[in-house]
């Protein structure tokens, strides 16, 4: 028995849980304060005190690294969510409600060179898979983006008096914006293959990143509902086709030889500028004299970039693609196999040499049997002096200096060989032009140095002149 003067023992703590859950759960007593789980003598704390901090705290590690993982993953999916997000907002080619809306809804939206690709306006900036190069400083303007009403005013409501040209894509107006720009206004007729839409979105991307003097430069676009416009630098001299082949009779004197050799060049450096100084290269693929355009100084600048295409990166650099241009500028190979390279617009710009020195079509069915293809006619007498000279434009009265039209003609002639690889590069076009084009202030040195011009030119004024100097 107890002694009874003996203090009474401390009842036990209650437990947080009731007895029956205790047992059902398999686990002991809830232990009273003070008391040790000695199982067997041991001395040691209940092992759930250690492991639930233990396992809290690798969960939170866990989560952490988990948040972190996400954040490093976002940041680098965001660009190309942007790009998905500019995709789908227009669909399969075709621009949604909400895009038009963007395009066309201030005026005030500017979409500059460097920032294009992240403009709200500039819905059709960054599809052709161009490099992420930091894009060279914009023009005055920028491209611009328009309502139609803006450009419907700006035409007079497109009426006919202001129609300054016709194509099988549009219309072009000359037009004045609200701030007294002139320009030309370029309407796109949509088929139902949709090859205006495809084209208005060529054009408004290429020229959005390119900037050359000797490209039309491109001032804004309209893609309002079903409308879609472009709207350009206005020529005042119009195309080079109203020159070389105006309707009877002549409307304006005939182009003189020293400004034919100006034009060739700044078409020449045009080319050379696609080709080697883009990335990747763009190949016009519907270079013609009716999309030379000429300023008020006569200078040329190339237009018209609708059928334009991105040129391979492959050793061969060909792109198999449908057969689209004009006819008597279609490269031989390009035509008979939809290969297309660098070399097919060389091919085409030869063409429109032998008209800056002739004066003929290249193709026309009015003439005699043997000249109807001008290539065809023209390729046996250049190497001929005096075959060259009777093939001269009639409307330069022999004002044009000999040893120049020999080195032309020998440029031209290596331009439009049947094989693509023995046509030269448009940098070697330019330098090989360079001596013989009179050069004037408004003419720059050429973007690429001074290289051995072609090797099958002949009569070069010197081998070593430098743009810059007053050449004979």
């Amino acid at each position: 028995m107890a002694d009874a003067s003996s203090p009474p023992s401390p009842a036990p703590a209650p437990s947080p849980f009731a007895e029956e859950d205790l047992a059902d759960a398999g686990l002991p007593p809830w232990p009273a304060p003070g008391s040790r789980d000695d199982g067997g003598g041991g001395g040691r704390v209940n092992p759930l005190f250690t492991i639930l901090p233990v396992s809290a705290l690798a969960i939170g590690l866990v989560l952490l690294v988990a948040v972190a993982v996400i954040l490093v993953v976002t940041r680098r999916a965001r660009p190309r969510d942007a790009d998905a997000a500019g995709a789908s907002s227009s669909g399969d080619g075709k621009p949604g409600a909400s895009a038009s809306a963007s395009s066309c809804g201030s005026r005030n939206t500017r979409c500059g060179y460097a920032a294009a690709a992240g403009a709200a306006g500039c819905i059709y900036v960054g599809r052709l898979g161009f490099s992420s190069a930091p894009a060279p400083a914009p023009r005055s303007r920028g491209a611009q983006v328009f309502t139609y009403r803006e450009l419907e005013r700006a035409t007079g409501g497109f009426s006919e008096a202001n129609v300054v040209g016709r194509g099988a894509s549009g219309e072009v107006f000359r037009g004045r914006l609200d701030d007294g720009t002139p320009a030309a206004i370029k309407r796109l007729r949509l088929d139902h293959r949709r090859q205006g839409e495809r084209e208005f979105r060529i054009e408004v991307d290429l020229l959005s990143r390119m900037d050359s003097p000797y490209l039309v430069g491109l001032l804004g676009y309209c893609a309002d509902q079903s409308h879609r416009l472009l709207v350009f630098e206005f020529m005042p001299n119009g195309s080079l086709r109203s020159h070389l082949h105006p309707p009877t009779p002549r409307p304006q004197p005939p182009l003189d030889w020293q400004t034919r050799l100006g034009i060739a060049l700044d078409c020449a450096r045009a080319l050379e500028f696609l080709h080697e100084h883009s990335a990747p290269a763009v190949i016009h693929r519907d270079f013609n004299c009716s999309n030379v355009l000429l300023d008020h100084n006569y200078r040329a600048r190339v237009s018209d970039f609708g059928m334009a295409k991105v040129g391979s990166n492959r050793a061969d650099g060909q792109v198999v693609t449908r057969v689209l241009g004009t006819t008597g500028y279609l490269a031989p190979e390009y035509a008979s196999t939809g290969k297309l390279t660098t070399k097919s617009d060389v091919y085409s710009y030869g063409v429109v040499l032998l008209e800056l020195l002739t004066g003929r079509v290249p193709v026309d069915t009015q003439r005699p049997p043997g000249q109807h293809v001008l290539v065809s006619w023209a390729l046996p007498r250049l190497t001929n002096r005096q075959k060259l000279v009777q093939m001269v434009d009639p409307a330069l009265k022999g004002q044009f200096a000999l040893k120049d039209l020999i080195q032309v003609a020998a440029i031209a002639a290596m331009c439009i060989q049947r094989k693509a690889e023995y046509r030269p590069l448009m940098t070697d076009v330019v330098q090989s032009l360079i001596p013989i084009a009179k050069p004037t202030p408004a003419m720059s040195c050429s973007s690429t140095p001074l290289r051995p011009a072609l090797e099958h030119v002949i009569f070069m004024t010197s081998a070593h002149t430098q743009c810059g100097n007053k050449a004979t």
